[in-house]
């Protein structure tokens, strides 16, 4: 039977990460991890996960501590738990409100660019979309009013199903991306000499 922890809030992660009891793991793709992360924590982008979801697994059951899964809301974090859970993983639980929640908190939070993050990038998109279809259909084809109408039934199935295919998309953007791009799982848990995005913060 799968099991799952109680979310973390900000200000309860402060306290773990003060404390030495957290093992903190950020889901968000390697550009948003460079623009701003929580000190001390190991970057493993949701897609990297998925491909390698034993070897997280298993790094993660090697800790003496839970770990703790963030990313910019908490919706990729949930995913990534749940994703863990499949894999036999119990000992993981989801930062509530993401990033921002921790900074909010008072947390050590590294900042370096001005990247935006993956949920900003679909808004923009989606809200750019939506702008240039809705003025096309009043000034040429009536047609183009689809174009916002398809975009709004894409976020409506996106909500219910609780995935996002423009996330995705832009996921492999490479905006998203730092040069070399991400490792393996299990390089990027192997610590801040094996990873690249911490290799590139620190240079």
């Amino acid at each position: 039977m799968q099991t799952t922890l109680t979310p973390v809030s900000g200000a309860e992660l402060r306290e773990r990460i003060a404390a030495g009891t957290a093992f903190v793991l950020d889901v968000r793709t390697p550009g948003e991890f460079e623009t701003e992360h929580i000190a001390g924590s190991y970057n493993v982008p949701l897609d990297t996960l998925k491909e390698h979801v034993a070897d997280v697994a298993g790094r993660v059951h090697e800790q003496e501590h839970d770990a703790v899964l963030v990313c910019a809301s908490g919706v990729r974090a949930a995913d990534a738990q749940r994703r863990l859970a499949e894999a036999g993983v119990e000992r993981a639980t989801v930062l509530t409100g993401g990033i921002s929640a921790y900074a909010q908190a008072g947390g050590d939070v590294v900042r370096r660019g001005t990247g935006w993050s993956l949920e900003r990038q679909v808004r923009f998109v989606a809200g750019s979309i939506v702008l240039v279809g809705a003025v096309a259909s009043q000034i040429g084809s009536k047609r183009f009013g689809l174009i916002p109408a398809g975009i709004g039934t894409g976020l409506v199935f996106s909500s219910l199903t609780d995935t996002c295919a423009m996330g995705s998309m832009l996921d492999r953007m490479p905006w998203n991306r730092v040069s070399g791009g991400a490792a393996d799982a299990a390089a990027l848990l192997g610590g801040p000499d094996a990873c690249p995005v911490e290799r590139a913060r620190r240079a």
